[in-house]
């Protein structure tokens, strides 16, 4: 047998590469949407790729299969509840998919979503306990896939849960301590509340350690597993659904066209966005007016995907030889209109000194002090839910990023406007996202709630 776990940390998404070393026959399992990684690694190892199976319909990521179709001429298989506008295979529960010696078996695993199903992995064909079980959003180490989503487009929270009760109860703890855990995400993914760092683990210890795997009523299980969970980005159900459409593929071979200032002042005048990935203080210190900066060093695609619609014509700003990669990034979540990059933002900005402004950044003793002042500030706490049993800053709204965009509303317009998250990075996405929408007095917390604590500042419960 031939397994490999790819893990792609930016959308803490994990997928695999499972194969019979002795046939040369192989299946890749949940890939991500630029699949050349999975195509490389089946050479080096004399492996043919010859299926493609998606767990379920992902919400955070466009989905690489119909990529290693269109490369290898594999099948693609989902539960066989799913249904997809192209060819797919409908694996039943039980259903056994053999490499060679090596083996796959289908249980279906629904919750998170209702075609969702987990594959068991043996090494051998009649093997009693298997090597590992792939849950896809089912199972995650140190929690289960939320019930909640409305990419599960027809069915309820309450229905969602109470399959997942099953399938987490029954399904997938009725088997064997000793088989391996290897889940489709990790830490930092909305799929989830709880998810460890961890990358694999096995039955026995999310039986002993996982909080949604410990013997409870249903009730009690729907309680506690939608609870607390994060707010999700705009951009899932339009991925969930488009994964299952008939789309263009990407192309691999596609090169960005650099932009000089004609061309980015045209783009401007055209409705463009400009996406500034430069770290927060850089940006700070001057940037295009109306550009929403989302560094590169965080979760890029995510943050992306809350504060743009897939429709929006996107200018790039990057660190030099940083564009292909934002754009990549930007493709794994189905947002393919890039005009282009700026080739040289400084001279760019130079020629264009009228559309230049600086980002607005307070201290938390500035804060504090403007908010005893007359023209106190509207103040918004950019966290999500989970994150605020640590405190807030008093009076402080609650709009988590991700709700931001469809929640703007909210936001007053006839006084100035202070976001805060946890260390400073979500808030520069949130004040320069709150400027590009018209709100140009808004400023951002430096060091966020973090700072606002050593500087003994007073927290609200």
């Amino acid at each position: 047998m031939f397994f490999s776990q790819h893990y792609l940390d930016c959308l803490s998404h994990a997928s695999y590469l499972v194969g019979d070393t002795s046939t040369g026959q192989a299946v890749v399992i949940d890939p991500q949407r630029d699949v050349d990684e999975y195509l490389r690694e089946a050479a080096e190892n004399g492996l043919t790729i010859v299926g493609v199976i998606n767990t379920h319909f992902h919400a955070d990521f466009l989905a690489g299969h119909l990529e290693m179709a269109a490369a290898t001429g594999a099948w693609i298989g989902y539960g066989d509840v799913a249904q997809t506008e192209y060819d797919s295979r409908s694996l039943a529960d039980g259903e056994r998919i053999v490499l060679g010696d090596a083996v796959l078996e289908i249980i279906t695993t629904p919750g998170h979503t209702p075609e969702s199903i987990s594959v068991m992995v043996f090494e051998h064909a009649d093997d009693d306990v298997a090597y590992g079980v792939l849950t896809g959003d089912a199972l995650f180490i140190g929690d289960v896939g939320r019930p909640d989503l409305l990419a599960s487009i027809g069915f309820t929270a309450d229905q969602l849960g109470r399959m997942l009760f099953d399938s987490i109860q029954r399904k997938l703890m009725g088997l064997p301590d000793p088989v391996r855990v290897f889940p489709a995400h990790g830490a930092g993914s909305a799929c989830g509340k709880n998810l460890s760092t961890e990358k694999q683990s096995t039955i026995g210890e999310q039986r002993a350690f996982n909080y949604a795997c410990q013997p409870m009523s249903e009730g009690a299980f729907l309680a506690v597993v939608t609870a607390g969970q994060p707010a999700a980005p705009e951009y899932f159900v339009y991925d969930a659904i488009l994964n299952r459409k008939n789309r263009d593929v990407l192309d691999s071979e596609r090169t960005l066209t650099a932009l000089d200032t004609d061309a980015v002042r045209a783009l401007l005048s055209d409705g463009a966005v400009v996406i500034d990935t430069r770290e927060n203080l850089e940006f700070a210190a001057g940037h295009l007016v109306g550009a929403i900066n989302i560094p590169a060093d965080g979760r890029f695609a995510e943050t992306a995907g809350m504060v743009l619609a897939p429709t929006d014509r996107v200018v790039i700003i990057a660190a030099t030889g940083g564009e292909d990669e934002v754009a990549t990034r930007l493709s794994r979540i189905g947002f393919d209109e890039v005009a282009g990059y700026v080739a040289d933002a400084e001279r760019t900005m130079m020629e264009l000194p009228n559309s230049v402004t600086q980002a607005s950044r307070l201290s938390p003793a500035a804060l504090a002090e403007l908010m005893q002042s007359n023209g106190a500030p509207w103040v918004v706490d950019v966290r999500n839910v989970g994150e605020l049993e640590a405190g807030m800053i008093p009076g402080a709204a609650n709009i988590p990023l991700a709700e931001l965009a469809r929640r703007i509303e909210e936001v007053p317009t006839d006084r100035p406007v202070v976001a805060y998250c946890q260390g400073g990075w979500r808030s520069s996405v949130a004040s320069s996202f709150l400027r590009h929408r018209g709100l140009t007095d808004t400023s951002d917390l430096t060091g966020g709630f973090a700072a606002w604590e050593v500087m003994h500042e007073p927290v609200s419960s």
